[in-house]
């Protein structure tokens, strides 16, 4: 890898280069709806009024997903700031092997289908339950089990992890009828398939970074030991939760499996296949490492079942998990953080729990640990395990704190952060919520940017996709609100389509860029070139171009 050159013409500043990423946060295209412009925001705002800005697209092709009408996400948009390029992505690559047929060539399920036609065992496909695109596809869900009938498996049994929130807040039905259709229109006398559990994503298997391992102990409860309330149907159990607990919505649905007589129809016993269908690594993790890893003592795994176990994709490509998987991610390298730690950049990054792994694994190119341990440090502030709609500040006062003690530090050259609020919160629907959110963020937004100020620094404040800038389903055809029939607004919980901010705080300018304007039509992808601009290095030639207009 060539080393980055310094750029004569850049004067240089006393402090460090701030990154600033505000998750979730955009510019929203209807006026109800918008915590974020409903929200008093001081600093943002003057930040924006005397400062060069533009707005950067953080979704679709801009950030590697196939098509303009997918929604960003944490993970895709920092593999987009972090490495300077757009990379085809999960939900692209899963949906290319599909087509072309390589992920049923490969060895991955060549093993986990030869697995169940040798031992007679039932293959099991486990994961989020939407056409989201975010963590997984019901496409590919679809085509897996028609190829498991074109195979001639006999037994499929499927756990569904419910959505509300990259989706519709309670569109589960919109998902399960059809699919239960379409399960009937495949099955036959030799071909037995059914849905066998499930629950919503945030109260069962989908935790990540540690967060909360009794969500993944219920998942195994339901899915592997068939321990979990019994119905007759997932419709059934959708709609008894539903007048149980009034107002749950799809991602707190509490878990349940499918029963005949009494006797589960499908927990994970020896000689099963499992396939973890979604593609994203963050909520996959935890649940692979319960299936794979013989040292293990989260909980308890009674029982481990013996399985041909395989993720859609490597989730970590360092570690190397799992150990089989149908598709290979994206090969990312020549990162931000490997350039900068060749130019011996001091760096910080720092975010709370839910989104340390965003800022160092994702923000690395998926790559787990750090390029330069005498130059990196990397900081997790430990997040509250509870609704972060009773907490909606999170840890922003925390992250700020020390962002703004090693600004006066003089220790590092480049400082990234994250703070999760405005997506964190914004998937709970709840608007006072989010708005108390983004205020909170606000303030200690502001007490960055002064002590950036003081440091003589500079601020560079952006976003890896919108969310909490949309928190209202709207009719497609007018733009306006769709409401309950209570005539409330009804709550939109997943990712915007919006663009997202790029501001630049650079109190000790120099002139060695154009300050009236910043260049428009750009991704996040060209964060990295931005970045490496204002460190005071000429970025790679192949990077998307930094955001500066130079004179």
């Amino acid at each position: 890898m060539e080393m980055l050159k310094k750029n004569p013409a850049w004067k240089g500043r006393k402090g460090p280069v701030v990154l600033a990423i505000l998750d979730g946060v955009g510019y929203g295209q209807y006026p109800e709806g918008d915590a974020v412009a409903d929200a008093k925001m001081p600093w943002l705002d003057s930040l924006t009024a005397k400062n060069p800005h533009t707005k950067l697209k953080a979704h679709g092709k801009a950030v590697g997903l196939p098509s303009d009408d997918d929604m960003g996400n944490s993970e895709v948009g920092h593999n987009a700031m972090g490495c300077g390029r757009v990379f085809s992505q999960g939900a692209a690559l899963v949906s290319q092997s599909i087509a072309s047929g390589a992920i049923f060539a490969g060895r991955a399920w060549k093993e986990i289908a030869g697995n169940v036609k040798t031992s007679g065992g039932t293959l099991h496909f486990l994961g989020l339950f939407s056409d989201g695109n975010v963590h997984s596809h019901l496409d590919h869900l679809k085509a897996l089990v028609t190829q498991a009938k074109k195979e001639g498996i006999k037994r499929v049994r499927i756990h569904i992890l419910f959505d509300g929130r990259d989706v519709g807040e309670t569109s589960a039905l919109d998902y399960l009828d059809p699919f239960e259709d379409f399960l009937k229109s495949l099955g036959s006398p030799e071909f037995d398939v059914k849905i066998a559990s499930g629950g919503g994503r945030m109260w069962i298997t989908m935790d990540r970074y540690g967060a909360d391992w009794s969500m993944v102990a219920r998942g195994w409860e339901t899915h592997v030991a068939g321990r979990a309330r019994q119905f007759s149907s997932a419709r059934e159990a959708v709609e008894t939760y539903r007048k149980e607990i009034p107002g749950i919505i799809d991602q707190d649905l509490k878990e349940f499996v499918v029963a005949e007589k009494g006797v589960p129809v499908g927990p994970i016993q020896d000689g099963d296949s499992v396939i973890y269908f979604n593609f994203r690594g963050d909520r996959a993790l935890e649940i692979t490492s319960a299936f794979e890893d013989d040292s293990f003592s989260k909980f308890d795994r009674v029982p481990r079942p013996q399985v041909c176990y395989a993720g859609m994709m490597e989730y970590d490509g360092d570690a190397h998990v799992p150990k089989r998987y149908l598709v290979s991610p994206p090969a990312i390298d020549r990162t931000l953080g490997e350039y900068l730690a060749g130019a011996k950049v001091r760096t910080l990054a720092i975010s709370e729990t839910q989104k340390y792994g965003h800022v160092t694994y994702f923000f690395n190119g998926n790559r787990t640990g750090k390029f330069d341990e005498t130059l990196e440090e990397y900081v997790e502030i430990k997040s509250d395990v509870v609704p972060f709609e009773q907490r909606p500040w999170m840890k922003c006062a925390d992250i700020a704190d020390k962002v703004i003690e090693a600004l006066s530090s003089g220790k590092y050259d480049f400082i990234r952060l994250n703070f999760p609020n405005g997506d964190m919160v914004g998937h709970t629907g709840i608007y006072p919520a989010v708005v108390c959110s983004m205020e909170a963020l606000d303030l200690q937004l502001g007490r960055i940017a002064r002590a950036c100020a003081d440091a003589g620094g500079v601020l560079l404040i952006t976003a890896d996709h919108g969310n909490s800038d949309d928190m209202y389903e709207h009719n497609k055809k007018d733009g306006s609100v769709a409401r309950k029939s209570d005539g409330t607004p009804k709550a939109k919980t997943s990712h915007s389509l919006n663009p997202v901010p790029c501001i630049l705080y650079d109190p000790a300018f120099q002139g060695e860029y154009d300050q009236e304007a910043l260049r428009e039509g750009l991704g996040i992808s060209s964060i990295a070139a931005t970045c490496i601009d204002l460190l005071g290095y000429i970025p790679p030639a192949d990077y998307d171009p930094s955001v500066l207009k130079k004179p």
